[in-house]
């Protein structure tokens, strides 16, 4: 400091202030989402078919939840136009493969914890490019209390379901996570 006193001189003081602003410059955060498969323009349609349920023991509520969800969720979300024709560039079905209790959790000699496992298959086949086709599974589980009934839980659980299947679904195709 005395340096720059003494001889009149500010020009190190310039210099020290700009390489600070351009530290604190390069110095941000920069973030942002990027899609990993991002949907080509000569792909402009979709169809989802009824999602069937194939599970021994069957939600009624759950099929026909994921095919409209899953619809709302392609037409809010892409540029796609929905269309019921044979020949739309992606088309997409599935099924609901798995839906069983099982007992997770003894104490004492009795249940004191179940589960719900929900399984579904997927199949999508591009029209336009072959390398999209996707086929896969997903499961999915949720703990519950013994003192509940599979009832009670479809009731509380259901929209988590839908939403947790869809999201994955949605995913698997266009963002391929």
């Amino acid at each position: 400091m005395t340096y720059w006193k003494l001889k009149g001189n500010r020009w190190p003081l310039y210099v020290l202030a700009f390489l600070l602003l351009g530290f604190f410059n390069q110095a941000t955060c920069k973030y942002s989402f990027k899609d990993t498969s991002p949907i080509p323009a000569e792909i402009k349609t979709f169809r989802v078919n009824y999602i069937e349920n194939k599970a021994s023991y069957v939600n009624t509520q759950l099929s026909p939840q994921i095919t409209e969800r899953l619809k709302q969720k392609i037409i809010s979300t892409t540029r796609l136009q929905q269309t019921n024709n044979d020949d739309a560039h992606y088309d997409i079905s599935g099924f609901v493969s798995q839906y069983q209790t099982s007992t997770v959790a003894v104490s004492g000699g009795n249940s004191s914890g179940n589960r719900l496992t929900v399984g579904f298959h997927l199949s999508v086949k591009c029209s336009l490019d072959e390398k999209r086709n996707v086929e896969a599974d997903f499961t999915r589980t949720y703990d519950f209390s013994a003192d509940k009934t599979i009832t009670d839980v479809e009731a509380s659980l259901n929209e988590e379901m839908v939403r947790n299947i869809v999201d994955e679904i949605f995913n698997k195709i266009f963002s391929n996570w």
